[in-house]
C-alpha cells in the first residue's frame, strides 16, 4: 500500500504474436486469421487484446490475472483479418464501425491507435470493472486526486462522481487516469485527448470510467490513441508513467532550460505569487513587502485605471521580484461599453474576429460579456496588423519581465464556424501554443490559467493547475452576496472577503485523504504551479493549515491577494511562510518529484522525495503527533541538513 512512484517504462525488444481466444497464450495462428487475442508484452507481463470485443487482460509476471478493460461498451460488428506488419504491429478492423486498429508495444506499454473512416464513436476503454472494494481511481482534477472507488462520499455523497462525465482534454489537468489495488495498478494514458471524454457510473456502489471518443473529420477528431500500462500501484503511478511518455517524445519542458533562455526566470525560486491591488501595487507598498524579509515574489496587477507604473515595477524587480499584468486574447467586447480594458482592442476585431457556432451565431464570451475571439483570426492578421505583438508591447511598456496570459493555456478550446477564419480544437491549441512561444521568445517570464499539460514546454507557471477545483466551486463563486463581487476597486471581496466552503466542496478539494500530486509528479521541474487567483491564502481561512501543508509537501508556492491592509496584516505571516518555502524551492524546484508515499494507513501522515535525495519533505496532516512530528506541521530536510526544518502553520497565521 505504501509504495513509492517509480514506474520503468525502459524500451524493451519486444514482440507480438496472435493467439488463440480464451485460455493460455498458445502459437501465432495463421496470417489473416479472424477473432483470437492479440498479445503484447509489456512491463510486468503480457497484454492480451481480444479482437472481438477489445476487452483487455494482461497476465503478469507474478502469476496474475488482471482485466484492463472490459469489452467495448460500443457495439463492434465482426472484426476483419488480423494482420501482422513491419516494426512488429498487428493491425485488424471493424468493418461495421468504419474503424481501423493497430496494437503495438510502447516502451512496455500497450498501445492502442484507432481510425475512423467515417464520423462515429467508440466507448472504450471500459475500468475500473472488477476491481476490489479496497480499489482507488486516481483523477487528475487539478493536482489531483485517488479516489477510493467504494467511498460513499464520492460514490453517492456530497462529492458524487458517479453520473457525471469530464471531457479529457478539458477538465483534466494531465490526459489520464488510473487504478490500484495494493502492489497493482493500471496507468491509461490518450495523448488524443481532443474529442475524448470519461463517464463515471457506478457498479455494485463502485466507481467505473469509460472513455468515449467521438470520431469527427471536421473537428480534427478522427484519430484515437490509448496506451495502457502494468503499474506498481502507487496513486501517482500513472503521473510518472506519462512524465515518461512525455519525455520519450521530446514533450516534456524543463525550468532549467527555461532559465536559460530567460535569466529572469530563475526568479520564480522560492517565490511566492500575488496578486496586488491600492497601495499594494505602488513602489512604497512594494519597499514595505521586501522590509518583511520577503526576498522572492510574483506580483501580478490587473488593466485597470491605475495598473502598477514604471516606479512600482521597477522598485519590484530592484526586491528581486519579478513583476507583470494579467492579459486575455480571449474576449472581446464592444469599444463604448466594453466593462474591461482588456477586450477593447482596435478597428473591426470586434466583431470581426468573434468565434461563431455551427449557425454562425458569435459565442458569448466569458460572464456573458463580448465573445470569444478566435485564435485563427488572430493568427491570419498578425503578420501585417500586429494586434496581439502590439497589445503586449503597451501592456509591458512599465519594464515588467512577466506575463500573465489568462485562458490560453487551459482546456476551453473552440471550433470556429466562422468562413473567414475557420479552426478545429486543435488548430485553436496548435495556435495558442504559437502565440505564447511568441511571447516567451521576447523575453517575457510566462504564465498562464490551470496549465493543461501540452503547454509545459512553453510555461514557466501557471495559476490554477493546483486547484482540484469541484464543480461546487463554480456555484459558489457566483453567488455574489456569500463570495463577493469585483468591488471596491483596491479590494474586491471576491479577492478579500473571507469565505468558509460548505463541508462537502472542502472535502472534494482539500481533504488530504483524497489529494496526491499527480500534476507534480508529471511536470514539476518543468513548471511552477500554484493555486487560482481567486483562491488566494487568506480567502478560505479554515483551509490555512491544510494548503500550507501541501504546499510545502508538493514543493510548489502559495498565491496571496495583498492591497495596503492586507499586506499589514497579513505581511508576517507571508514572511514567515515564504522565509521557510524559499530555500526548499531553490534547491528542488527544478528537480522531479521522485517519490510520494502515505507512511499511516489513515493517510494523515505523508512523504515525498525531489531528486535523487535533494529535497524529503513529511507533512501530519492529523492532530495527533505521528513519528516525531506533530498534528498540523511539516519537516522538510533538504540534502546536507542535520536535523529537519520545522514548520507549524499555524503558529504564524495572521
Amino acid at each position: 500500500m505504501f509504495t513509492t512512484t517509480k514506474v520503468t517504462t525502459t524500451a524493451l525488444s519486444l514482440a507480438l504474436v496472435l493467439v488463440g481466444g480464451g485460455g493460455p497464450a498458445r502459437a501465432a495462428g495463421p496470417e489473416g486469421a479472424r477473432g483470437g487475442a492479440v498479445a503484447v508484452a509489456v512491463h510486468g507481463g503480457t497484454a492480451l487484446v481480444d479482437t472481438a470485443t477489445l476487452a483487455v487482460r494482461a497476465r503478469t509476471r507474478d502469476g496474475h490475472d488482471r482485466l484492463l478493460s472490459a469489452a467495448a461498451a460500443t457495439p463492434l460488428g465482426r472484426p476483419g483479418p488480423v494482420r501482422r506488419g513491419a516494426g512488429g504491429l498487428v493491425r485488424w478492423s471493424y468493418p461495421a464501425r468504419g474503424l481501423d486498429v493497430t496494437a503495438r508495444a510502447d516502451h512496455g506499454r500497450l498501445s492502442l491507435s484507432f481510425g475512423a473512416r467515417r464520423d462515429t464513436s467508440l466507448r472504450w476503454p471500459v475500468t475500473g470493472v472488477g476491481v476490489p472494494r479496497s480499489a482507488s481511481l486516481q483523477l487528475p482534477r487539478g493536482e489531483g486526486l485517488d479516489i477510493p472507488v467504494a467511498d460513499p462520499f464520492w460514490v453517492t455523497g456530497g462529492g458524487r462522481l458517479a453520473g457525471t462525465g469530464l471531457d479529457v482534454g478539458g477538465d483534466l489537468t494531465l490526459p489520464l487516469w488510473g487504478y490500484s489495488a495494493g502492489r497493482h495498478g493500471v496507468s491509461y494514458l490518450v495523448p488524443t485527448d481532443l474529442g475524448t471524454s470519461l463517464a463515471l457510473t457506478a457498479a455494485g456502489g463502485r466507481l467505473r470510467a469509460t472513455a468515449r471518443h467521438d470520431f469527427r473529420r471536421a473537428d480534427g477528431t478522427g484519430a484515437y490513441t490509448v496506451t495502457l500500462a502494468l503499474t506498481d500501484g502507487n496513486p501517482v503511478a500513472p503521473a510518472a508513467d506519462y512524465r515518461a511518455y512525455l519525455a520519450e517524445r521530446g514533450q516534456l519542458g524543463s525550468l532549467r532550460a527555461k532559465f536559460r533562455r530567460t535569466p529572469a526566470a530563475r526568479k520564480l525560486l522560492g517565490a511566492f505569487h500575488a496578486y496586488v491591488w491600492g497601495k499594494a501595487r505602488t513602489a512604497e507598498g512594494v519597499r514595505r513587502l521586501r522590509a518583511l524579509g520577503v526576498d522572492r515574489m510574483w506580483l501580478g496587477y490587473d488593466a485597470g485605471p491605475r495598473p502598477m507604473d514604471a516606479r512600482a515595477v521597477a522598485a519590484a524587480k530592484a526586491a528581486g521580484y519579478l513583476v507583470g499584468p494579467y492579459d486575455t486574447f480571449a474576449n472581446g467586447q464592444d469599444p463604448r461599453s466594453a466593462d474591461s480594458p482588456t477586450s477593447v482592442w482596435p478597428d473591426r476585431v470586434y466583431p470581426d474576429f468573434c468565434v461563431r457556432d455551427a449557425e454562425g451565431r458569435p459565442r458569448t464570451g466569458f460572464g456573458g460579456r463580448g465573445c470569444y475571439l478566435s485564435s485563427a483570426a488572430f493568427e491570419r492578421a498578425e503578420p501585417t496588423r500586429h494586434y496581439l505583438a502590439d497589445r503586449t508591447r503597451a501592456m509591458v511598456r512599465n519594464g515588467a519581465d512577466s506575463y500573465f496570459l489568462d485562458v490560453d493555456a487551459t482546456g476551453e478550446l473552440f471550433r470556429d464556424h466562422s468562413p473567414r477564419h475557420p479552426m478545429t480544437k486543435a488548430e485553436d491549441r496548435a495556435h495558442r501554443l504559437a502565440r505564447m512561444r511568441r511571447l516567451t521568445g521576447s523575453g517575457l517570464v510566462l504564465g498562464s490559467e490551470t496549465a493543461q499539460a501540452w503547454a509545459n514546454k512553453v510555461l514557466a507557471f501557471d495559476h490554477g493547475s493546483a486547484t482540484p477545483a469541484a464543480d461546487g466551486l463554480w456555484a459558489l463563486e457566483k453567488d455574489r452576496e456569500e463570495w463577493g463581487g469585483y468591488y471596491p476597486e483596491d479590494a474586491p471581496k471576491a479577492f478579500f472577503k473571507p469565505v468558509r466552503l460548505p463541508a462537502a466542496l472542502a472535502t472534494a478539494m482539500y481533504d488530504p485523504r483524497y489529494r496526491v500530486p499527480l500534476y507534480g509528479t508529471a511536470l514539476h521541474g518543468s513548471t511552477v504551479g500554484v493555486e487560482r487567483w481567486e483562491l488566494s491564502y487568506g480567502k478560505l481561512p479554515a483551509e490555512k493549515t491544510r494548503r500550507a501543508l501541501l504546499a510545502m509537501l508538493y514543493n510548489r508556492p502559495l498565491n496571496y491577494v495583498l492591497n495596503g491592509t492586507e499586506s499589514a496584516r497579513q505581511g508576517r505571516e507571508l514572511a514567515a511562510l515564504q522565509r521557510y518555502f524559499a530555500p526548499l524551492h531553490r534547491a528542488a524546484g527544478t528537480e522531479r518529484l521522485t517519490s510520494f508515499r502515505w507512511l499511516t494507513a489513515d493517510r494523515a501522515l505523508q512523504r515525498t522525495v525531489f531528486g535523487d535525495g535533494v529535497l524529503t519533505v513529511t507533512a501530519n496532516f492529523g492532530t495527533e503527533a505521528r513519528a516525531g512530528l506533530p498534528g498540523g506541521c511539516v519537516d522538510a530536510r533538504l540534502r546536507g541538513d542535520d536535523r529537519p526544518r520545522r514548520l507549524c502553520p499555524a503558529d504564524v497565521e495572521s
